[in-house]
């Protein structure tokens, strides 16, 4: 007995809905997957951030720029140029001078897998990390001592940032953290922990909400000047 128009419909709309959802949880596996290796990297820099202390007088690397779009990338106390030798990296600098610039999707400790370059115009830099806007900035004459920060276990250092900035802070403004990973958002913190949190937890595109355990501030003189972020 052969199949009806109706019970053929109804078997093809079922595969469909099965298809539909297989498709689904493939790409949650695939987003938390490449969430993993963002964290890993992260946890990286994180090493970094500590090796450089050790290496220098407990003295921090410099965030880079602020609020503009990364344009100056020759000060070697920048973040991207003074922690990358610590993993056998070449600085972003370097990287950039041997047209060796990290593009989005490829393997670097530079790029979360996640991270999409929507401004790829010539002479732009793309950074999918960024960090804290308000840990050992250039205003202030002398870099920040890692002793010198408050509470560096919930002290934000790095995250995920949407690629043209090369520092960031929960703000309305288009540097902010982003939360690219299924709503969350990946960060480390001083003390070589990292975590994913909802975007909306942290402010992702709204502001800093001023939470306990997820720090902007560090409780050096820089916190001064973080209302303007």
């Amino acid at each position: 007995m052969g199949f009806t128009l109706v019970e053929l419909l109804v078997v093809i709309a079922v595969i469909a809905i099965l298809a539909a959802v297989t498709l689904a949880v493939l790409a949650q596996a695939q987003e938390k997957g490449r969430s993993a290796q963002c964290l890993a990297n992260l946890r990286q820099w994180g090493v970094a951030f500590r090796m450089y202390a050790d290496d220098n007088d407990d003295y921090l690397p410099r965030r880079g720029q602020g609020v503009q779009t990364l344009q100056e990338i020759d000060r070697p106390t920048d973040w991207f140029n003074a922690l990358p030798p610590y993993f056998g990296e070449l600085s972003f600098q370097m990287m950039i001078s041997n047209n060796m610039a990290p593009a989005a999707h490829s393997h670097s400790v530079f790029i979360c897998p996640s991270a999409n370059n929507t401004n790829n115009a010539a002479g732009t830099y793309f950074l999918s990390y960024g960090m804290n806007m308000n840990l050992c900035p250039w205003n202030l004459t002398v870099p920040t001592k890692y002793q010198q920060v408050y509470e560096p276990i919930n002290v934000v250092t790095m995250g995920d940032t949407p690629g043209q900035y090369s520092s960031t802070y929960p703000s309305v403004q288009p540097y902010s953290i982003v939360a690219r990973h299924a709503g969350q958002v990946n960060l480390l913190f001083l003390a070589g922990e990292v975590r994913s949190y909802a975007g909306w937890y942290v402010g992702c595109g709204v502001g800093d909400p001023g939470l306990p355990d997820v720090r902007w501030l560090t409780g050096t003189a820089s916190d001064s000047n973080a209302h303007n972020y």
